[in-house]
Order: C-alpha cells, then sequence, then structure tokens
C-alpha cells in the first residue's frame, strides 16, 4: 500500500491559547489497527492523530499490534503500545466476543502504562468500544477523557434479524451506548453527524461540551476524476466494508430491479468478500441469472478511486436504522469528491447535510423508488450528472476535506481541555 504522506492534515494556522500554553500528551485508544486503516471510520484516527502531532501534542497508540511498529512510529511521530491478548480485526473469528471483553483488557494496557510510570494529560478513545475503557479510566485515574463518536455502533443491529437480536434487547444497547458520555462524565465529546450529537444531548450531557465534525475524506486521494464521455455499459459502483446492515432488503430489490430494467448494468463491489456479500450476491444472482457483478475483494485504501472514477453512479443502500441515520457515510463522501452521483436511503444525517443538493438522490423510507433513481442517473447524460454532482461536490471539498475536519476537532478538544484546566465552564 502507498504511504500516505508525511504530512496529511498541517497544523492549523491559528493557535489557539492552549496551544500556546502547554502541550498535551495523550493516550489515544482505538479496536481497530491503527494503520493502515482497515474500513469504516478507522481512517479517521490517522488524520486526528497527524492534526495531534503537528500541534506538538505527544501522541501513544493503544490498540491491535502491528506489523511494523517502528515504521509507522517513525512515520506518524508517535508510539505504539500493542495490544497482544488476541487478534483485533474487522475479519476476525469471534469478533463480537473479543469486542466485548476488549475494553476491560484495553483499560487493563493503559492502566499498567501508567503504573509503569507514564503520564498523560488527556485520553482520547476513538469509537464506542474504547469509550467504555476511557469511561474505567477517568473513573480510576482522574484523566480527562475525549470521545470521538464515528457511529452508535449497537444502532446497527436494529437491522439485524430478529431472531439474532430482538428488538428490545437492541434499544437496551443503543440507550446504553448513548449514555456512554454522561456516565463516563466525558470532558470533550465529537460526534461523526448532528444525529448522534441531538441523541447524546437528549440523554442530558452538557451541549458545551459535544461537537459534531462529521467525516472527511483525502483530497490527494479521492479527487475529482475526468468527466465520463460515455454512458455505457453504466457501471453501479459500491464500496466498504460490506457489513451485515450494508446490504439487506433495500439493497437486495434495487439491484434486482435496476438489472431487470437495464440488463446492460454492471454492479461492481469494492470490498471484502463478507458473509452478508456473499449471501447478498446469491441473491441477486439467483433473481437475476445474468446480472453483470463485479467483486474485487479487499482493497487498500487508497486503490479504491482507481476503482471508483470509471462508475456512472455511487450507491448507498443502507437499511434505517439509530446507527445509519447517527452515521455520517464515508463512502458518499468519497463518491462526491470523486464527482460521481449519489443514490442514498434517506438516512437523518445525509438528510441534513445534503439538503436541496441534486447530487444526492434519495429513496423512499422503506427504500422504494432506489432503483428508480439509479435508472434516472444513468439515463442522464455525463455532463447532466458532472453539472447536478457539482454543488455537492464543492460543498464536500470545502468543508470534509480531512485537514479542516481536524482542524476543527483538534481545537475544540484544546479549547475544552484548557478550560478544564483552568477551572473555567
Amino acid at each position: 500500500m502507498r504511504r500516505p504522506p508525511r504530512r496529511i492534515c498541517g497544523p492549523s494556522t491559528t493557535t489557539t491559547r492552549s496551544a500556546k500554553l502547554w502541550r498535551v500528551r495523550i493516550a489515544f485508544l482505538t479496536h481497530e489497527p491503527f494503520f493502515p486503516p482497515s474500513g469504516g471510520g478507522s481512517a479517521a484516527a490517522l488524520y486526528l492523530v497527524q492534526e495531534l502531532v503537528g500541534r506538538r501534542h505527544e501522541v501513544e497508540v493503544f490498540g491491535p499490534a502491528l506489523e511494523n511498529t517502528a515504521e509507522v512510529e517513525k512515520q506518524f511521530g508517535i508510539r505504539c503500545r500493542p495490544f497482544t491478548a488476541w487478534r483485533m480485526g474487522r475479519t476476525t473469528r469471534l469478533r463480537t466476543p473479543k469486542y466485548l471483553a476488549y475494553p476491560n483488557a484495553l483499560a487493563r494496557l493503559v492502566a499498567r502504562s501508567i503504573a509503569s510510570g507514564s503520564r498523560y494529560d488527556a485520553i482520547l478513545a476513538q469509537h464506542s468500544i474504547s469509550a467504555v475503557a476511557a469511561g474505567q479510566l477517568r473513573r480510576r485515574f482522574g484523566i480527562p477523557i475525549v470521545l470521538n463518536l464515528l457511529d452508535c455502533l449497537t444502532g446497527f443491529m436494529e437491522a439485524w434479524p430478529r431472531w439474532i437480536i430482538p428488538r428490545p434487547f437492541a434499544r437496551a444497547l443503543v440507550r446504553y451506548e448513548l449514555g456512554i458520555p454522561s456516565r463516563s462524565a466525558a470532558d470533550v465529546v465529537l460526534t461523526v453527524s448532528d444525529g448522534l450529537r441531538d441523541r447524546i444531548l437528549a440523554t442530558g450531557f452538557p451541549a458545551d461540551r459535544v461537537r459534531a465534525i462529521y467525516y472527511g475524506y483525502d483530497p490527494r486521494i479521492f479527487n475529482r476524476a475526468p468527466v465520463r464521455t460515455s454512458t455505457t455499459p453504466p457501471i453501479v459502483v459500491m464500496h466498504g466494508s460490506f457489513d451485515q446492515h450494508h446490504l439487506g432488503k433495500i439493497a437486495t430489490a434495487a439491484v434486482v430491479d435496476a438489472a431487470r430494467r437495464r440488463p446492460d448494468i454492471r454492479f461492481r463491489f469494492v470490498g471484502p468478500r463478507t458473509p452478508s456479500l456473499a449471501r447478498f450476491l446469491a441473491a441477486v444472482r439467483g433473481a437475476v441469472p445474468g446480472i453483470h457483478v463485479e467483486e474485487t475483494g479487499f482493497t487498500p485504501y487508497d486503490r479504491i478511486p482507481s476503482l471508483l472514477s470509471d462508475a456512472t453512479v455511487g450507491i448507498t443502500p443502507y437499511e434505517p436504522s439509530t446507527g445509519t441515520h447517527c452515521a455520517f457515510v464515508a463512502k458518499t463522501v468519497e463518491y462526491l469528491a470523486l464527482g460521481l452521483p449519489v443514490v442514498s436511503t434517506p438516512l437523518d444525517s445525509a438528510l441534513r447535510y445534503y439538503s436541496g443538493l441534486a447530487g444526492v438522490k434519495f429513496s423512499g423510507t422503506a427504500g422504494e423508488g432506489f432503483a428508480e433513481a439509479i435508472l434516472d442517473w444513468i439515463h442522464a447524460s455525463p455532463a447532466a450528472r458532472a453539472a447536478a454532482v457539482e454543488p455537492a461536490r464543492r460543498k464536500v471539498e470545502s468543508e470534509l476535506d480531512w485537514s479542516i475536519v481536524c482542524r476543527h476537532a483538534a481545537g475544540f478538544i484544546e479549547e475544552r481541555l484548557a478550560n478544564r484546566r483552568d477551572g473555567s465552564p
């Protein structure tokens, strides 16, 4: 995999009073391997850490062991504290029980580091899994904690089959997860969307400690592709980690309907062959035996654009749930950055952010009309598609470049930690 440039997110051009007064030593907690990014929200860690290091803060990353630790430490200017009790990752066996056991084990790893003499001014947790560990450490050591919540993880389970996760149990898990900031008395909370922020505020968490920062993209990797001059064959693309909530009834119905109405469409799925993807492909091939489907398998982050840039339209057919409504879907951002029009289910975060922008078409609440929206984009001329998507592309370019997202996040962290140190409200 091509390595990201040493300076991905440059430090802020404006220095807060906290940055002038002190350097913060941060224990950065994550349940996903820090590098290379493995999909979903994992890429956010790279850019946020580089912004913090660029502001002269010291960062120690506590997370799953890496194959090339020394190289990563040198490249990012960090120290790695590897978790080695068991293998962690999106494709590891027994992932769910390992995720459940991880917070306690991660907290013990950090506690051992503190016991050996390490001192931390703040603990920054990526995702809710690590946030549980951060809460334990705050209660034990009194160290300020920052929670970077990139989704509502348990909320995705609402789209799982009821025989696996009964709905009352799923709702209880969501309430537990949304209550983590309040129970842990978090000093700073960053959320990936306005919807997630609203749900955390509804638990009684103080509004001045939480800020929605959204999810970014790397313009060095995802930059606008040349406009296709040909409309045939049309290519419909989807990329991601292909978990259960990505490829459900809506995706199946949309692809089957579109393929029956336009047999020349090619569908391309860029990502690992998960059990969910295998079931989905079996279903659509069974319904439309002659369907044109490509699957690429796992693709390194920096190679994904080459498999998207010749597409006609990108799709985000997520099943509705608390998890998907609270997410700020990375694939939609990346499609738009490349100049691809999008069809999405009506997720709350997307409806809010892309309101009034023609480059994103939304289906009905149960997915009805998704195939129709795909065909609308396919039937439009390349010039018409490019013109329709341009305002959304410019919005993404001006607001969601990782350097901008990380600058806002780091500035808020510094401000809140400085206020806490100074005794300000």
